[in-house]
């Protein structure tokens, strides 16, 4: 992701979250993923409740899959920032517009991932099936060459032996072995660009810790489990990340240090990104500015969010 710059932007919002609608259609789970710097720690209010710390929003941008999608192409920064900032407010992190009393950036990224062709679907993997079976039922009527002893192209071993022919491949067959090996090397390569994409997205949805144990299950008893985790990750999914990094340090003397980060998403199929955005950020606020000791999975909760009079707050930082 880039470095935060620009016009960095706060918000600030009067809501409150109640039971409601939202819900998660196809029961599938918000997956979330929270680090927090070992430097960076909350201070404690003597009721218990978190001591609030200011914040302001940096627009990090989208990441746009390679299908369109008008649920989350509906949203602008804002829109993402105001249903962002309510979960927010119930961790006690307050936006500010003063720089000098401002804590923390939040930058902010959201999207949609890409998804690889299923494997049996794919080009390459047609295209092995069709060469295999044309080699297979090539290779299953050999032409036959009657043994001659003075035959200076028959294999040496033949002529150690009785045997009264040798097996040759016709020019057909040679060619279709031939379409057969590229076809491998072909389904190879996909194989090889379908796990950087499985990386790819494993990293951006904080799945990377489980996609790196689950390669070392191929070819073991445990192969289900890496299916599993890659059948989450080769389907399309909405997701949002929050990067908090130190804002004084970042003003004063043009240094990011990273202080937390929280990553969550949700299944596109069967979910509307601008209906359970709120939902499923308000499933992830728990573990904002604190480790979730890896990746958690929990079910979107049902509940509407009434949000108040906004107001935006803008500046430009000083040079």
């Amino acid at each position: 992701m880039k470095r935060p710059s620009g016009l960095i932007l706060a918000t600030l919002i009067a809501a409150s979250a109640a039971p409601g609608a939202l819900a998660d259609r196809d029961g599938a789970a918000v997956a979330i993923a929270s680090r927090a710097s070992a430097d960076y720690a909350r201070a404690q209010l003597p009721n218990g409740a978190f001591q609030p710390e200011t914040f302001s929003f940096g627009k990090g941008g989208v990441w746009a899959g390679t299908e369109r999608d008008p649920t989350i192409d509906a949203l602008d920064f804002m829109d993402i920032a105001r249903t962002v900032a309510v979960p927010l407010a119930g961790q006690s992190y307050v936006p500010c517009r003063d720089p000098k009393a401002t804590r923390l950036l939040i930058m902010v990224y959201w999207g949609t991932t890409t998804a690889p062709e299923h494997a049996t679907e794919s080009g390459a993997s047609q295209n092995l099936a069709a060469t295999s079976a044309a080699a297979m039922a090539a290779s299953a009527a050999p032409q036959m060459a009657r043994f001659n002893p003075t035959d200076s192209m028959a294999p040496n071993q033949l002529t150690q032996t009785a045997s009264p022919g040798y097996s040759v491949n016709t020019p057909a067959q040679i060619e279709l072995d031939g379409a057969f090996s590229a076809a491998m090397a072909a389904v190879a390569a996909e194989d090889r660009a379908r796990d950087l994409l499985d990386a790819r997205n494993a990293s951006m949805l904080g799945y990377d810790a489980e996609w790196d144990q689950a390669i070392a299950y191929k070819g073991t008893a445990l192969e289900f489990r890496r299916t599993e985790i890659a059948d989450e990750l080769e389907h399309r999914r909405y997701f949002v990340v929050l990067m908090a990094y130190d804002f004084q340090m970042m003003w004063r003397q043009k240094k990011a240090k990273l202080l937390w980060e929280t990553r969550y998403s949700i299944r596109e199929q069967g979910n509307d990104f601008s209906k359970q955005l709120a939902a499923m950020t308000q499933d992830a606020a728990s573990y904002f500015g604190r480790n979730s000791g890896g990746l958690i999975r929990r079910a979107l909760p049902e509940g509407h969010v009434d949000i108040g009079e906004q107001k935006v707050l803008g500046y430009d930082p000083p040079k």
